[in-house]
């Protein structure tokens, strides 16, 4: 991106675990906050085309990437991760921003304006959902295949790390997460699909599976209603990881929220029809910015 300013760089959070962010483009605040176990990279047409007109922050969460693991992994957790989006804004002088959500981002944010709801102008969650996914994962209660899985890797952890690296690395890998509902492969690039992938293998087991049993456990039902911030829902209509119910919950929980269905929309709409998702954002944040004009 010729001509935008970037910068990176990192603080540290309220356990000392350091938190590496970004920060492209410059005006309004956007802060960006990707699924579990994925990369800023789920990001990408977004943050080319607002960080023309805006400040597009992303960040890694803790245990994810660029950012450190904390060393007690009962900070690995919904609640550390929203209390680190709280103190970047403080790091970063701002605020009110824009937040956004994909996926496990949705609970993040929630978490957020339950901590800090001052800091919060409009809200985005792209495939959201506000309490634990796994229950209607693929229109299953999926819940004691997680608990089967977690058992596994207690009794054998090197075997169970090396069981799920090869699955990774393994050539039926990406047609099975698009055929899962998580990528469209007729929208979405290959290369997209790979680098999650990728991000997927390179996060250590016990860091993944610990913040995942805390999403299971996490529920903002009683923070939904009290949101009053401009709210965009974006779904998917081929989601079947989180599915159109998903969102169709939140869109009814929160008042002040806008509902777009994405046709032929995967997981990651955001990746599977950008310039659609994008054209709808930008109206959305254009339309409460002129409200408040």
């Amino acid at each position: 991106m010729i001509g935008i300013k970037k910068q990176t760089g990192e603080f540290t959070s309220f356990d000392g675990t350091s938190i590496y962010y970004e920060i492209i483009g410059e005006g309004q605040p956007l802060i960006l906050s990707y699924g579990i176990a994925c990369t800023t990279n789920h990001w990408s047409p977004q943050i080319k085309y607002f960080s023309k007109n805006y400040q597009v922050i992303l960040y890694d969460y803790r245990g994810h990437h660029l950012s450190a693991i904390p060393e007690d992994l009962k900070n690995m957790s919904v609640e550390a991760i929203g209390k680190d989006l709280k103190l970047l804004c403080e790091h970063l002088n701002i605020t009110q921003a824009s937040f956004w959500g994909h996926s496990f981002g949705a609970q993040v944010v929630c978490e957020l304006y339950r901590i800090a709801p001052q800091l919060v102008h409009s809200i985005v969650m792209i495939n959201g959902f506000h309490k634990n996914p796994i229950k209607g994962l693929f229109g299953m209660d999926m819940v004691p295949a997680f608990e089967k899985l977690k058992h596994m890797y207690l009794e054998l952890p090197a075997t169970f790390e090396f069981a799920w690296k090869s699955l990774l690395e393994s050539p039926l890998a990406l047609p099975a997460v698009a055929l899962s509902g998580g990528f469209n492969l007729r929208l979405t690039d290959r290369k997209d699909i790979e680098v999650y992938l990728r991000g997927v293998k390179s996060i250590p087991i016990q860091v993944f599976l610990t913040l995942f049993e805390s999403m299971m456990e996490f529920d903002g039902s009683d923070i939904l209603p009290t949101v009053d911030s401009p709210c965009l829902l974006i779904a998917g209509d081929k989601d079947n990881v989180t599915p159109l119910s998903f969102q169709k919950s939140l869109h009814a929980a929160i008042r002040n929220s806008e509902l777009q269905v994405i046709p032929y929309g995967s997981h990651c709409s955001q990746l599977d029809m950008p310039d659609f998702v994008n054209l709808k954002i930008e109206a959305f944040l254009e339309k409460h910015q002129k409200q408040e004009d």
